[in-house]
């Protein structure tokens, strides 16, 4: 445990900052589940709508510094891929 007073504070703000992160990681995860399932029941219509959702959800992330700029990118790109691929 920490004895100096900016340190105490430091351990503060260090909890309320991972708390913010690991909620925008799990809005992330969540959005992109959604992906997922729409593109697991073959439905692109659905797929494309949660795409869309899902997209600016992850920027958000890596504009927060949450996730990587490539990583959020890829994350994209590679769902793009998927949903582009179904048919219908």
């Amino acid at each position: 445990m920490p004895n100096i007073a900016s340190a105490k504070k430091r351990v503060r703000t260090t909890a309320k900052r991972t708390a913010v992160n690991h909620s925008r990681k799990t809005r992330i995860r969540s959005f992109t589940r959604k992906v997922e399932e729409a593109i697991a029941s073959g439905d692109k219509k659905a797929a494309q709508a949660a795409l869309k959702a899902a997209e600016p959800e992850i920027m958000r992330g890596v504009s927060k510094g949450v996730v990587h700029k490539n990583t959020g990118s890829r994350k994209v790109s590679r769902l793009s891929k998927r949903v582009a691929k179904l048919k219908g």
